[in-house]
């Protein structure tokens, strides 16, 4: 099976939060590394080094959407606090939606969400490529 991880992720947060959050959200999803053939994230994380760390490292190409385009994608949990700092309501499920262009019925993992022992976050979702 083949999949598209949405990623978001507080400013700063270290590869090795994002990297256990994948990690634990694939595991969840009874998935490994090599089932992701896409990855995206919002434009406002196109600079955010723990993220392209993890991508370089991975060997994966991130994909990056504005916060208009991912504020069109219906998601089971959207939130008021990401829209207050992104312009959208969700990063990770609407950006693992779009990448895997799917609607809702195929997210695997919703939000999984880790705060690592930086106290910085990383929010995964998983969705299933159905083309």
């Amino acid at each position: 099976m083949k999949v598209a991880l949405g990623i978001g992720c507080d400013r700063d947060t270290p590869v090795e939060t994002i990297a256990q959050a994948v990690d634990d959200a694939l595991h969840q999803a009874g998935l490994t590394a090599t089932d992701v053939a896409a990855v995206a994230s919002i434009d406002l994380k196109a600079d955010e080094a723990g993220l392209l760390q993890i991508a370089a490292v991975r060997g994966w190409q991130i994909k990056f959407y504005q916060a208009a385009e991912l504020s069109e994608v219906a998601v089971p949990n959207p939130s008021e606090v990401v829209r207050k700092y992104t312009g959208t309501s969700s990063v990770s499920e609407a950006a693992a939606l779009l990448a895997a262009q799917a609607d809702m019925t195929q997210l695997l993992v919703e939000k999984y969400k880790l705060r690592g022992p930086d106290g910085r976050n990383a929010t995964i979702s998983i969705a299933r490529i159905t083309q």
